[in-house]
């Protein structure tokens, strides 16, 4: 094949990650403006009403306050250009944000609902209709900042979604004070507030429970939700000439910019050039990723113990490899049309190790 055994890289790295990103700015500092105006009035409103449930939609205002200005810093930095240091620049700072926000909203339900119980023990009196009043215009602040945010990227961005859930969360709140304010109004029953605060800090909680098990994978370098490792293996294995898949990895970068790299092994002979741009559009059209570094590499390739293998062809490996400790090293050539016939050869020649060796790359 001219046998190109080495690295060969492709970049076809138009992310799109500046796409929208103004838009995210923007939509972050006026609901940031909106929240931070509102939350004032609720701490003043609450105290002075002596309600849980809105000074709980306070603090929640004063979480989604602190969420919004992070997730704008983060934005700001994700913006700055990689550097030799930094060679993937600051993108992670968007999930770290995402992840300190999930798990200042569970710190602030947790405190809600001691605070829930103590008053479920002592039920305290409460100005019902200032408290409802004053719940309905942080509602309407709510609406107003959520309508914001929807203008940004609260889909796939992880960072714009933790701060949408933050003011999703506090409109719960204010629903929750209100219909608390009413039915302390109307029957005098004032254990109505706890049991409301106690519903919404729940439903809270599995808010951020979903946004912190997010940005915890993309920190553990997990592979994106949307992919099937096993199956995008099964892909790159179906290539012509491609005989086994190894050292395939899948992570994000940050939300949207997924990337992945992998070693194919190839008959020897076969022309690695094409083997290469069969993958390359194999993944970005079925997978959407644009950021791939695959290896292609035959026979003459020295591997040593691989240890994050995934998919079954890794399996098949690692079966072969514990053969080839007892000196049965078993080579098995996959005809990938789909014709899956092996020859049995006792060679020990594709035992793995990386030798990186006079190897070229092509961007």
């Amino acid at each position: 094949m001219g046998l190109h055994h080495g690295h060969s890289h492709a970049h076809g790295h138009d992310h799109g990650h500046s796409h929208g990103r103004g838009a995210n700015k923007k939509a972050l500092f006026w609901s940031l403006i909106i929240i931070f105006v509102f939350l004032i009035v609720e701490v003043v409103g609450g105290v002075i009403t002596n309600s849980l449930a809105l000074l709980s939609d306070a603090g929640h205002m004063l979480s989604d306050a602190s969420s919004l200005l992070l997730s704008l810093i983060a934005m700001i930095f994700a913006a700055k250009k990689p550097s030799p240091k930094k060679t993937y620049g600051f993108y992670r700072f968007e999930i770290l944000a995402a992840f300190i926000n999930g798990i200042t909203l569970v710190l602030i339900s947790g405190v809600i609902l001691w605070e829930a119980y103590e008053r479920l023990v002592n039920p305290q009196e409460v100005a019902s209709l200032s408290m409802m009043g004053i719940a309905f215009a942080g509602l309407l602040a709510n609406i107003a900042a959520a309508y914001v945010l929807m203008r940004g990227d609260i889909k796939n961005n992880l960072n714009m979604r933790s701060a949408y859930l933050h003011v999703l969360g506090d409109m719960l709140g204010s629903i929750g004070a209100i219909a608390a304010g009413f039915i302390m109004w109307k029957f005098e029953w004032y254990v109505a507030d706890p049991i409301i605060s106690i519903i919404v800090a729940i439903l809270i909680i599995i808010s951020a429970w979903r946004v912190t098990r997010d940005s915890v994978n993309v920190l553990m370098e997990g592979a994106p939700s949307r992919l099937d490792t096993e199956e995008v293996s099964r892909t790159l294995a179906s290539i012509s000439g491609v005989i086994h898949v190894h050292d395939l990895h899948i992570w994000t970068v940050t939300s949207g910019f997924d990337a992945l790299s992998c070693h194919l092994k190839v008959k020897d002979g076969t022309d690695s050039y094409f083997v290469l741009n069969e993958a390359l559009m194999l993944l970005k059209k079925k997978y959407e990723i644009d950021h791939a570094t695959v290896q292609v590499e035959d026979s003459s390739i020295q591997h040593g113990d691989l240890i994050c293998e995934v998919g079954p062809q890794a399996a098949e490996q690692h079966d072969h490899n514990h053969e080839g400790d007892s000196g049965h090293v078993h080579d098995h050539k996959h005809d990938h049309e789909h014709d899956h016939e092996h020859s049995h050869k006792h060679d020990y020649e594709h035992d793995h190790g990386h030798d990186h060796s006079g190897q070229g790359h092509k961007h």
